[in-house]
């Protein structure tokens, strides 16, 4: 039963969850929780993490609203990248399934479902994942970076630059981007890449547990730590120690890496040796550090010493033909899970002009996707089409009635301020979610507008929708 793959399964309904439970039960081991914080929690604590996850888009508190299940799309991402994620849920409108493949789940399934189908769906992407895990990438020169475009060279050479300094660097760019790639090309083209190259998710633990991960622990110095172990500056040694998602490092531990990084010294928890490090950090993150120090949630002192060496990794927007470099790439990689299919002229121009606001991770779904539907196929623009999100340009947003228009709607009756304004806050709040992967916290920022208020603000928007 140990070896049976994990599988997270988020569903507030218990009658579902525990007869989903069942039927997977000699396929998978399940985990079952019921909101988007006990499957959090539950990821803190189990040993081994879920290669698979079966997540319902309408959790509570506000289960008429898929705004949680799409917040935990992007959480679980975060956690784990490798994870597979299937939607299965009621909420099934064509712009529900294509935001959520957006975010980066792998596969939509309408709720009610039939249960072979799920097995099916959920075999496959078990043999991807699978594949993902034990067949690395083939070694390029660029290590694994791939495209031609002016922004792809500047970022080789970027790397190629910094590569050897012994001073952190600082990566940013938006989720699915590759930033984890990046910095392990900053260490491989390095003088250390002989040297441990140890990643850790700042956003994947407790501050407790981060500390420990970081730093190493006595024996005793936190319930459950029943020997002493070293932490990840140790174990880097004089190699690179790449910690993602810097952002969500709380503000406690901000100031302990901060003396790491100006002497080299920390503490194990629970001891007062001091130790000395010699890793090299890189570190990166999808928020914006600068705006975060102005709003007190990261330490502008840290932020100066990270960000003396800045890389920038270019999202796919603006890369151009890079898309038709990726889609070869992935589509031979995937080759033997049955993902070849070619695009005819209408889809390629579709295909080069679409903005994938998901990223690489996006564009890698939808060539699994695309493959598993129309294997061997020729794929018309609107085949292609069914998996990409609608462009949602500014101009909706931000248009705004010339005073000539104003005075028509007005005379002609039958005008609601309360409904206008409604609209216009709908719309507002959609976009900053949206721009955010349904991050609360920073789309109330966006907004300027506390977390609670807009937290309020959805829930009241969602019962008059």
């Amino acid at each position: 039963m140990t070896n049976l793959p994990g599988l997270l399964l988020v569903d507030d309904d218990p009658l579902i969850s525990e007869s989903l439970a069942f039927v997977l039960k000699d396929s998978f081991l399940v985990h079952i929780v019921a909101t988007r914080e006990e499957a959090k929690r539950l990821l803190y604590t189990i040993p081994v993490l879920p290669n698979l996850a079966l997540v319902d888009l309408g959790l509570p508190p506000n289960p008429h609203s898929p705004t949680e299940g799409f917040m935990l799309v992007s959480e679980l991402l975060t956690f784990n990248p490798a994870i597979k994620i299937l939607i299965l849920s009621g909420q099934d409108t064509q712009e529900n399934v294509r935001h959520a493949l957006t975010l980066g789940a792998v596969d939509f399934i309408p709720k009610p479902c039939d249960m072979e189908l799920l097995k099916t769906r959920l075999k496959h992407q078990r043999m991807i994942f699978e594949a993902e895990q034990h067949r690395p990438q083939a070694e390029q020169k660029s290590c694994g970076l791939i495209g031609q475009s002016p922004a792809m060279d500047s970022l080789r050479s970027q790397i190629q630059q910094f590569a050897n300094s012994p001073f952190s660097i600082l990566i940013q760019g938006e989720s699915g981007t590759g930033k984890e790639l990046v910095a392990r090309c900053l260490h491989t083209q390095s003088q250390r890449a002989d040297m441990p190259c140890l990643t850790l998710n700042c956003a994947a633990f407790t501050t407790e547990l981060l500390e420990a991960q970081l730093f190493g622990h006595a024996k005793g110095a936190f319930t459950g730590a029943n020997t002493a172990r070293s932490g990840f500056f140790e174990e880097a040694s004089q190699g690179s120690l790449i910690l993602d998602e810097i952002g969500e490092m709380p503000l406690p531990l901000q100031a302990k890496l901060l003396r790491v990084l100006e002497n080299g010294e920390y503490y194990r928890l629970g001891e007062t040796k001091v130790r000395q490090s010699s890793a090299r950090i890189i570190a990166s993150t999808n928020r914006d550090l600068r705006e975060e120090v102005n709003t007190g949630l990261f330490r502008a002192d840290l932020y100066h010493r990270l960000s003396v060496l800045t890389v920038k990794v270019p999202p796919l927007c603006e890369r151009g033909e890079d898309k038709l470099l990726l889609l070869e790439s992935f589509q031979k990689f995937y080759a033997d899970m049955g993902t070849l299919f070619r695009l005819d002229e209408t889809a390629t121009a579709c295909w080069i002009n679409y903005s994938f606001p998901g990223n690489v991770r996006e564009l890698r779904n939808i060539v699994i996707r695309l493959g598993a539907k129309y294997a061997n196929q020729l794929v018309s623009q609107p085949q292609l089409e069914e998996e990409l999100e609608p462009n949602l340009g500014d101009k909706q947003f931000v248009e705004v009635d010339s005073d000539e228009d104003v005075v028509k709607r007005l005379q002609k009756g039958n005008f609601s301020l309360d409904d206008e304004l409604l609209q216009w806050e709908r719309r507002y709040v959609n976009m900053a979610l949206k721009l955010t992967q349904g991050n609360l916290s920073h789309a109330a920022r966006l907004l300027g507008i506390n977390r609670t208020t807009l937290y309020s603000k959805m829930q009241r928007l969602t019962k008059q929708h």
